[in-house]
């Protein structure tokens, strides 16, 4: 009796273990030219934006572009151009997630936008500091914010060291880095 008790118990703790495991946040590793970050994805929080990004990052759709926005003090954008600043063709732009709950502090991970609250697809940026007034605030256009969907878990020495690239301005674009700065590749861990 006392065995089968055993059995029973090993049996339930090893079916918690694969829940658990098959409900864990993905991470993937992003290789840069000035290092490697490694990013929880936060599909427990934002599961349309985690989705889309995986999307590109199977895709490889992120592998050879650069980032091509870096303001110091407060953010470093990517994941939309090449070196030679030509934008890529996306898949189409999904729901903005953005909640308050979900906050663009330091290390977070966003979704680009245009002033179209549903309108971003493949660009991302990196929070260097707390940026809360990116945050959501209300359903209005202007508050709606900017989706979270990420954090830098390791590696955030590396995107501090992005943020200190001299930068100018490049076919009409400004705050490029003159040097680009380039995603060799993002992939799953």
């Amino acid at each position: 009796m006392r065995s089968l008790f055993l059995s029973l118990i090993l049996s339930i703790s090893t079916i918690g273990c694969a829940t658990a495991a098959e409900n864990a946040n993905p991470v993937v590793i992003m290789e840069t030219s000035k290092g490697t970050v490694k990013i929880e994805l936060w599909a427990d929080k934002a599961p349309i934006t985690v989705a889309n990004f995986l999307r590109y990052t199977d895709a490889k759709f992120y592998d050879g572009l650069i980032f091509h926005r870096v303001i110091p003090g407060f953010m470093i954008q990517g994941g939309g151009y090449n070196p030679d600043l030509l934008e890529q063709s996306t898949f189409d732009p999904i729901k903005n997630e953005a909640t308050a709950e979900l906050k663009n502090s330091r290390g977070t991970l966003a979704m680009a936008r245009t002033q179209v609250v549903d309108s971003a697809s493949s660009q991302f940026f990196i929070n260097l500091v707390d940026n809360n007034f990116l945050d959501h605030t209300d359903e209005t256009a202007r508050g709606f914010g900017y989706a979270v969907f990420a954090e830098v878990v390791e590696g955030m020495d590396v995107v501090d060291q992005i943020a200190t690239v001299q930068t100018g301005s490049q076919r009409g674009h400004q705050d490029v880095p003159v040097e680009p700065v380039v995603i060799l590749s993002i992939t799953r861990e």
